[in-house]
């Protein structure tokens, strides 16, 4: 039809991160250049809508870790000190479990390192740990913790479970999930 334009393909940063949450989960890893073309948008279009590879990872990464966690919690059927180390383990535990993410820290350690424990990965899961201490104490009126001290506590006890989920990147040890526990146990009871 003369005049007529043509139509651009228009994603959403929603629709990007799904998209490569389904990827990451095949392969391990995102590549731009297939996930663009699994999009039908070309690469510039698809850096323009996730800003870099590394912010993409970042929000798979949190997302498939968010649906994990939410699972956690549902899961949970004890309160306080207890309720809050049944979610880790069942986190870690299934983390653990997963094909793709083992892929993902052996095939890339360097990014996998600097996503996990010095981006925005690990600060949404100090700001997840922190509900998860808050809801801790639903049902037993107070919370076994102070409130005032309450983002410490979750910075510290995500340092804690970081320490065994990446014990081969941190330090080429290997985990210790027995260690973990007590030593998050120790932490929460510490601070009561």
């Amino acid at each position: 039809m003369p005049g007529a334009r043509a139509s651009r393909r228009v994603v959403t940063r929603g629709h990007v991160v799904h998209r490569a949450c389904r990827f990451f989960l095949r392969h391990g890893t995102v590549d731009m250049s297939a996930l663009a073309q699994d999009l039908a948008v070309s690469r510039a279009t698809l850096y323009r809508v996730a800003g870099s590879r590394d912010a993409l990872l970042a929000d798979v990464l949190w997302e498939l870790a968010e649906h994990l966690l939410d699972r956690a919690r549902r899961r949970r059927t004890r309160a306080g000190v207890d309720g809050v180390l049944e979610i880790t383990r069942y986190f870690v535990t299934a983390l653990r479990a997963s094909a793709p993410f083992g892929s993902f820290l052996r095939a890339e350690p360097e990014t996998a390192r600097r996503l996990l424990t010095a981006g925005c990965v690990h600060r949404r899961a100090v700001l997840a740990q922190r509900s998860i201490l808050l809801e801790a104490g639903e049902g037993e009126g107070d919370l076994p913790w102070p409130r005032s001290g309450i983002d410490d506590l979750a910075y510290l006890y995500v340092r804690v479970v970081e320490s065994t989920l990446y014990a081969e990147l941190l330090s080429s040890r290997r985990p210790d999930l027995a260690l973990a526990e007590r030593t998050a146990r120790a932490l929460l009871r510490q601070t009561r």
